[in-house]
This record gives structure tokens, C-alpha cells and sequence, in this order.
């Protein structure tokens, strides 16, 4: 690993508008993350916490109004970092209220002319993505074999139909799907889940990509299939040592694959450091929401002893009327009379409690 990080995310903030309810919905607010050259990167929280917006958001992904509105998303490839999000305040402009954004005005042509500028050399040929649901991302109307080949084609130095298409088999054999000349014929309709998300992971390798961003890569998948597919993932980073942003609510996969964690919660990073120490059994310093969420998971003493899952108190935060203070207040319960007022009305910093371990979290504030 280098001291410079291969993806940096500083201040990113990624807002839909709600014409139903005439307000933002602040899907990404204030995200910062930081991935080093050959390290993976676990992102964990619950449904609408940000994590698929952010990843969306660094591949130039979102579609609906306003989209990204600010931040910077800086990649470094070939010993030169890139922000691409670069004079994104050209086309934007934030009306504040209190430090709370309220009104966006966005010269919606111009902003993606520049982003498609910025994103077209990196996205897909050094930014690599496996999306949620294989069979809805691959083109049902094209064999797999020839989705594959037409990335090797664009994006590597086999040009070549022939030369493409054995570059595609490779992938195909890498990523041990079953019978991988036949399955090149195939279309996504004639093949299972499972392999059309093994068909998903040779097409975002294919490219060889610095940075491989992964959302939920066993999300519909059954047990079997998951854990295979986990297996490949391990094996994978291992053999190519591939950076990696890996998405998913099942810790047990972040716990195998990864080597630091980010937490997020309301839209922003609750906590991050090393996977080991965060989402260790006994770890005495973590944010109150990483705590909630690891207790949330039922193991052998649940059923053993038939006890009660330890559900998180409360409903999720909805990301339309944000509160000012901390996001996860109304449903902490290690709130003291100390830091009450402070949680109620002021946001903490993301702090350094340890090295390389951040809390966002009153509790740790001296």
C-alpha cells in the first residue's frame, strides 16, 4: 500500500428532490472516504444509509435531479490524481441557511458534458463496478461472451474479434464459471443468478481496472451461491491484489474481505478504521450505531438459548428532515445528561480516537 490513496472522497453530497414533498432528499451529505492502492474497503449500514448513492456517485452513475452537488472525487492513476469532480462548482450554485443547504440551481447539460469528459477515461477502464442485481445490469438482447469482449476491445490493447473473444474466455475461466466457451453464447435469460454474477465479475475485471467497486455482490443470491461467490471474491483479491469498494449489509462478508471499514449511517460516515478493531467481538471504542448494528446479528447463542434478536431502537433516519445535531440521537441509548445537549444540537466531527480509527460520536469528544 502507498501513503497516497487511490480514491479520496472529500465532502461529497449527493441530493435528490422530492417534488411530492417539496424538499431534499440528502442521500449522500458530507461523505469522506479514503482507499489506499491494494486495499479493500468495507462499506456497511442499513437500507438508504448512502452506500450504493455513494459508489453510483464516483462512477458518474446518477441520473435524477440534482444529483451531485458538491465535493471532490480524486483517483489517482499512473502517478497523476485527478478530481473528477473538477470545476463542479461551475455549474452549481447552494443556497445556505444556518450551514444547511436548502436551494440547488444546476446547469444540469453542462454538468454532464463535463463529468462525461472527466469519467469517460476512467469508468469502466480503471474503475471497474459488479451492480447489485446481475441479470437487470447485463444486456438480455447479447450473449455474455460478447458484453465481455466489447469491454476487452474498448478498454485493453485486444482489438481484435478473435483476440477479444479468447480475452473474454479467460475471464470467464478466471472467474470459474461452468463451461466457460458455452456459457460465452449464452444470453443473461439462460443463465442462473449465480453465474450471471460470475459473467458480471469477468466483464468489470476485463478491463483491468486500479479500483473495483462491488455493490452487494451476494444480494439474491441463496446461501450456497453467496459463499461461493465470497470464495471467489477472496481468491481474486488475493491472486490480483485488486483495490476494492465493497458494498453489502452482510458483515460477515466485510469481516473476510476486507482490511478497513466505513460505517455509514443518515447519509455520512459514522466511523472508519482498521475491519479487525471495529468489528472485533470485544471492542470496547466504536460508535454507538456500529455497536447496535453488530449486536443486530443473530449467531449460535440466539439459537442455542433461543434469545431474542436485539433490534435497533427506533426508525431509520429519514434523510429528508435531517436533524442538527447527531444524526443517530433519537435512537442511541448511550446518550449521557453530559453530552445530551451537544447530540441534540450539534453534528460531531468525524475524530481521530485512535490511529487510523475515526468516530463521529460525542462520546469520544474530550
Amino acid at each position: 500500500m502507498t501513503s497516497t490513496p487511490l480514491l479520496n472522497i472529500e465532502g461529497l453530497r449527493t441530493y435528490f428532490y422530492s417534488r411530492s414533498k417539496q424538499a431534499f432528499i440528502r442521500s449522500v451529505d458530507n461523505v469522506s472516504l479514503a482507499i489506499a492502492r491494494g486495499e479493500t474497503l468495507g462499506v456497511v449500514g442499513e437500507s438508504g444509509s448512502g452506500k450504493s448513492v455513494t459508489a453510483l456517485s464516483v462512477m458518474g452513475l446518477i441520473t435524477a435531479a440534482p444529483g451531485v452537488i458538491s465535493g471532490r472525487i480524486e483517483f489517482t492513476s499512473g502517478g497523476v490524481a485527478r478530481n473528477l469532480l473538477e470545476n463542479l462548482d461551475r455549474y452549481v450554485q447552494l443556497t445556505e441557511e444556518h450551514g444547511r443547504i436548502m436551494g440547488v440551481a444546476k446547469d444540469a447539460a453542462g454538468w454532464r458534458k463535463n463529468a462525461e469528459h472527466l469519467l469517460g477515461r476512467v469508468r469502466g477502464k480503471e474503475i471497474g463496478m459488479i451492480f447489485q442485481n446481475p441479470k437487470a445490469a447485463l444486456n438480455p438482447f447479447t450473449t455474455v461472451g460478447k458484453q465481455i469482449a466489447e469491454v476487452v476491445q474498448l478498454h485493453t490493447s485486444h482489438k481484435g474479434v478473435g483476440e477479444a473473444r479468447e480475452r473474454a474466455i479467460h475471464w470467464l475461466e478466471r472467474v470459474k464459471i461452468d463451461s466457460p466457451r458455452l456459457r460465452y453464447d449464452n444470453h443473461p435469460f439462460g443463465l442462473s443468478g449465480g453465474m450471471c454474477q460470475r459473467a458480471m465479475i469477468a466483464m468489470a475485471l476485463s478491463s483491468e481496472p486500479s479500483l473495483l467497486i462491488a455493490d452487494e455482490p451476494t444480494t439474491g443470491l441463496d446461501a450456497t451461491i453467496q459463499s461461493k461467490i465470497v470464495d471467489l471474491l477472496a481468491e481474486l483479491k488475493q491472486d490480483i491484489g485488486i483495490t476494492t469498494m465493497l458494498i453489502s449489509h452482510d458483515i460477515s462478508v466485510i469481516k473476510r474481505l476486507s482490511d478497513r471499514v466505513a460505517v455509514m449511517y443518515g447519509g455520512t460516515v459514522v466511523e472508519n478504521g482498521p475491519a479487525a478493531e471495529i468489528l472485533a467481538g470485544d471492542a470496547a471504542s466504536r460508535h454507538p450505531y456500529t455497536a447496535a448494528l453488530l449486536a443486530s446479528i443473530p449467531n449460535e447463542t440466539h439459537v442455542r438459548e433461543k434469545t431474542p434478536l436485539l433490534a435497533i431502537e427506533g426508525e431509520v433516519l429519514d434523510t429528508i428532515n435531517t436533524p442538527a445535531g447527531c444524526r443517530f440521537y433519537a435512537r442511541c441509548n448511550r446518550v449521557t445528561d453530559k453530552i445530551r445537549q451537544q447530540c441534540e444540537r450539534c453534528e460531531p466531527d468525524l475524530r481521530e480516537i485512535e490511529p487510523g480509527h475515526r468516530v463521529r460520536c460525542w462520546l469520544y469528544f474530550d
